[in-house]
Parts: C-alpha cells; sequence; structure tokens
C-alpha cells in the first residue's frame, strides 16, 4: 500500500489511498444483504473475515491496481478500483447502503477516470443492477456485450452486462 497522496476532492467527495482502518468499515459494508444482492459477484461467505483480509492483502501486493476509498463528507462511504484481474483494465466500486441513491458512485468514478488514463476501460454489472448501469453510462461506458454467470451473492446464475469506455 502506497501512502499518503494527497486526495481527490469533488465538492464532498474525495478519493484517498486506502488506509488500514477503512477496512473495518468495508467488511461491515459489504455484509449488507441489500449489497450483497445488488453486487452478486461475492465470496461464497462474506462474512468470513480471513478471506476478506488476505483478498486485501492480495489487492494491496498487486502494484497494477488504482485503489481508492470514496469519502463523502469526511465518511469512508466505499471503495473504487481499477485492475486488470481477468484481462484489461476494469473499474469496480462499492458504497455502503447508507450512501446509495446520492450521486456519489457517479462523481467518484468521474474521480477515478481522471486517476486512471488506460482506454479502454471495461466494466461489469448485474442486469437488474439499474443503479450502476447508470452510474457507469453517465460517465460515459457503453454495453457492449453480456454473459452469464453463477453469482455467490445470489445463488444461481446472473446476466452480467459487459460496459467499456473507450
Amino acid at each position: 500500500m502506497t501512502l499518503p497522496t494527497p486526495p481527490l476532492t469533488t465538492a464532498l467527495i474525495a478519493l484517498r489511498p486506502v488506509l488500514p482502518a477503512d477496512l473495518d468499515v468495508f467488511f461491515l459494508q459489504q455484509l449488507e444483504p441489500e449489497g450483497i444482492r445488488m453486487a452478486a459477484f461475492t465470496h461464497t461467505d462474506p462474512s468470513d473475515r480471513a478471506h476478506f483480509d488476505a483478498h486485501w492483502a492480495k489487492i494491496f501486493a498487486d502494484p497494477i491496481v488504482t485503489i481508492r476509498t470514496i469519502l463523502y463528507d469526511g465518511q469512508v462511504a466505499g471503495n473504487i478500483a481499477c485492475h486488470t484481474w481477468f484481462g484489461p483494465p476494469e473499474v469496480c466500486y462499492y458504497l455502503g447502503k447508507d450512501f446509495w441513491g446520492t450521486g456519489i458512485a457517479s462523481r467518484a468514478l468521474e474521480a477515478l477516470l481522471q486517476l486512471v488514463p488506460a482506454r479502454p476501460l471495461t466494466a461489469r454489472a448485474v442486469k437488474d443492477n439499474v443503479a450502476s448501469l447508470r452510474v457507469l453510462e453517465k460517465c460515459g461506458f457503453r454495453v457492449v456485450g453480456s454473459e452469464k454467470s453463477f453469482a455467490n451473492g445470489r445463488g444461481e446464475e446472473v446476466e452480467e452486462i459487459i460496459l467499456e469506455l473507450r
């Protein structure tokens, strides 16, 4: 983990490097049942803290990942990243339920896109995650395909929409 870099701020939204204390908040956020359903692609047991910590250790060890904590008015709202784990650079984000529907995700993604110059970028969202699809489209991502995959967070196969930003 590289520290510190100055936060990137847009009104009350700021992106800053992830601090160890943020992980406790992220862990609790990813336990929210509604969040598990919307994210869909979760670990088989989101309450497994050892797995959660190992996953984050892998993120911190990957020098190619751009990962930031999303702050809203100084509170940890979630996290946002760009990674290459599945091939082309891909963005992903997760907000705690208390921060849904506020415009934070769109503004955080706009800020991340300033930090990550790579193009094209991909993103994915479950077909019925209308809010996340809207965030991606507002930031210029366009649908380029879909695929069906098994989602642990739902215990079933779901259709995932694949988007791209050129």
